[in-house]
C-alpha cells in the first residue's frame, strides 16, 4: 500500500520509519526542505540505534527501509497514495490549508488518518468532501515501537474507514483502540492536565521537575514524568494542544500554565529544541 505522511517532525518520521519497516511504500511530504533532510537523518539514526539494542527483523536492513521512503514539497506526487497520514501541528487553519491541498489531488478513495491529538476529526471532516473517509488516528511518540493507537470516529467516519484502517494498523503491528470523538479524545484530555498542573507546581516552587517526574515514575511506576513527556513531545505542541481544548470545553481547568507559556515563546521546546524542562544536548 502506498502511504503518503504530511509533516516530517519527530511524528512525521516515526510514522514514516513504521509504515516502510513494514514494507508500504511511503511519501514524506513536508513545506521545508531542511525538515525533510532532518526527518532522513533522524530515520537512519533511529534505526541504527535500536538495531544495536534489538535485532528486529523489520530495521535490519537499513538501505532497504530507506529506499521505501521517499520525499518531497510537492503535493502532486501524492495523487496516487491509498492513504494520507497527516502530522502537521495543533493549529486549526494549518491543517485547514493542508486539507485544502489534498482535495485538489488525492484521487476519491484515499483515506486521510487525522494524527492529532486534541482537535475534533468531525471538524477536520467539514473541511474535506470525504467525511466518511476521515479517521483519527492518534498515534504515540516513539511511533515505530508502540503497540496501540487511539483511533476516533468522526459523526461521518464509515464503517467501511473503520475496517480499512484496522486491516492497515493491523498490517504494522499496532492495535487500534477506537473512540468517540470530542476534543481531546481519551489521552490527550487526561494526559494534557496531568503536564499542565506538573508546570504549574513547577512554577508555583513547590518542587522540582526532576521530583515531580520521580514521584511519577518511582510512586506511580508511570516509564516517564508528565515533565519528561512534555519535553518529548514538544512544549509547543502541549501548549497548542491545551488552547484547543480550553477553546473546545471553555473549561478553566485547561488554561495554560503561565510557565508553559514563557519557555515556548523563549524557544525552549522540549527534546527537539535541545531544552525544555531539561537539556539535551
Amino acid at each position: 500500500m502506498k502511504i503518503g505522511v504530511i509533516g516530517a517532525g519527530i511524528m512525521g518520521s516515526g510514522v514514516a520509519q513504521r509504515f516502510a519497516a513494514y514494507e508500504h511504500d511511503v511519501i514524506v511530504l513536508d513545506i521545508s526542505e531542511e525538515v525533510l533532510g532532518n526527518c532522513k537523518k533522524m530515520i537512519r539514526n533511529n534505526i541504527r540505534f535500536a538495531n544495536m539494542f534489538n535485532k528486529d527483523k523489520k530495521n535490519d536492513n537499513i538501505d532497504g527501509l530507506m529506499s521505501r521512503i521517499t520525499y518531497t514539497k510537492d503535493y502532486s506526487e501524492l495523487n496516487e497514495v491509498d492513504v494520507i497520514i497527516e502530522n502537521v501541528p495543533e493549529i486549526i487553519d494549518v491543517k485547514r490549508t493542508v486539507y485544502e491541498q489534498l482535495e485538489s489531488v488525492c484521487k476519491k478513495e484515499c483515506i486521510y488518518l487525522v494524527n492529532t491529538s486534541c482537535i475534533s476529526i468531525t471538524k477536520i471532516g467539514s473541511f474535506t468532501n470525504r467525511a466518511d473517509r476521515v479517521i483519527g488516528t492518534h498515534f504515540m511518540n516513539p511511533v515505530p515501537v508502540k503497540k496501540a493507537a487511539e483511533v476516533i470516529k468522526g459523526y461521518h467516519t464509515s464503517e467501511d474507514t473503520i475496517k480499512k484502517l484496522k486491516e492497515l494498523l493491523d498490517s504494522v503491528e499496532i492495535h487500534p483502540i477506537i473512540v468517540e470523538d470530542y476534543p481531546g479524545f481519551v489521552s490527550n484530555r487526561i494526559s494534557h492536565l496531568l503536564m499542565n498542573e506538573a508546570a504549574y507546581v513547577v512554577q508555583d516552587g513547590v518542587a522540582a521537575a526532576e521530583d515531580v517526574d520521580a514521584i511519577f515514575k518511582m510512586c506511580f511506576e508511570h516509564k516517564m514524568g508528565p515533565l519528561e513527556t512534555a519535553d518529548l513531545i514538544g512544549l509547543d505542541t502541549v501548549v497548542n494542544s491545551l488552547d484547543v481544548l480550553y477553546e473546545s470545553y471553555q473549561d478553566p481547568k485547561y488554561r495554560v500554565a503561565p510557565l508553559l507559556r514563557k519557555m515556548v515563546d523563549a524557544k525552549l521546546f522540549g527534546r527537539k529544541s535541545g531544552e525544555g524542562f531539561y537539556k539535551y544536548f
